[in-house]
C-alpha cells in the first residue's frame, strides 16, 4: 500500500496524553496537528474547551481520553466525563474498557461500561473509540472485548493506551480485524513512532494511527 504524506497525516491522531504533559505540550501539539494536516489529537478532559479554541477551522478532530489509562472508574463516571468533553468540544471520546473486570468475566459490566459513554458521546454527536489494552488479554479475552464494544454500538476499536508493557502489533491489529471484519474501524496506537511501523499497522487492516510523534512517522514518509 502507497499513502502520499497528506493521506496518512489524514489517519494519525497526535497523542498527548502523558502523565507530567502541561497545558503548553498540549498546545503545542494543537499547532503541531494543524500545520500538519493531521486526523485529529487526543488531550485530557480538563483541556478540551482550551484546545478547541486553538483547533478552531483547522478541520483537526478533537479527542477526549475516558476513563484513561486503566478502565476503573465507575460506569456512571466515565459517562459523565465522556458527556462532558462532548459538550466541550469533542469530536471523538477513547475510552478505556474496564480492563480488570473483562478479565474477571464480568461482562455485564463492561457492556454496561460501554453503552453508557456510547450513549452520552451520541447525544452530542461524537464518535467512540473503546481501548482495549489488548497487551493484557488473552486472545480469547481480546475476541469478548471487541464483541462487547460492537455490541454497545462503538465506532472503533483502539490497541493500547501507550502505558501497557507493551503498545500495537501487527499481530493484534490482524487479529482485531478478523474479529470485527468491517463491523467496527481499528486505532492503532501505543509505541509507533516510525514510517514502516506506522504502514505495517496500516497493511494489516489499521484504519487510525495514534502517536506521540507524527512529525516523525511523516517525515519518513516519501512524496508521491
Amino acid at each position: 500500500m502507497k499513502l502520499s504524506i497528506s493521506e496518512l497525516a489524514k489517519r494519525i491522531d497526535h497523542a498527548i496524553v502523558k502523565p507530567d504533559a502541561t497545558w503548553q505540550d498540549v498546545k503545542q501539539g494543537c499547532l503541531e496537528a494543524r500545520e500538519l494536516g493531521l486526523r485529529g489529537i487526543c488531550v485530557p478532559p480538563c483541556y478540551v474547551g482550551r484546545a478547541l479554541e486553538l483547533l478552531e477551522g483547522s478541520g483537526v478532530r478533537l479527542c477526549a481520553v475516558v476513563g484513561f489509562p486503566f478502565g476503573f472508574d465507575l460506569p456512571e463516571a466515565k459517562a459523565l466525563e465522556a458527556r462532558r468533553a462532548v459538550e466541550l468540544g469533542a469530536d471523538d471520546v477513547d475510552m478505556v474498557i474496564n480492563i480488570s473486570a473483562l478479565r474477571s468475566g464480568l461482562y455485564d459490566l463492561v457492556l454496561e461500561d460501554l453503552s453508557r459513554v456510547v450513549e452520552a458521546a451520541r447525544e452530542g454527536g461524537a464518535i467512540v473509540k473503546a481501548i482495549v489494552e489488548a497487551c493484557y488479554l488473552s486472545e480469547e479475552e481480546l475476541r469478548a472485548a471487541c464483541e462487547l464494544a460492537l455490541r454497545a454500538g462503538v465506532d472503533f476499536i483502539k490497541t493500547s493506551t501507550g502505558f501497557g508493557p507493551s503498545g500495537a502489533s501487527v499481530e493484534v491489529v490482524r487479529m482485531i480485524r478478523s474479529i470485527v471484519g468491517s463491523r467496527a474501524g481499528i486505532k492503532a496506537s501505543g509505541g509507533i513512532r516510525t514510517y514502516e511501523q506506522a504502514m505495517s499497522m496500516i497493511e494489516a487492516g489499521a484504519d487510525l494511527i495514534g502517536t506521540s510523534t507524527p512529525r516523525a512517522i511523516l517525515g519518513g514518509a516519501r512524496p508521491r
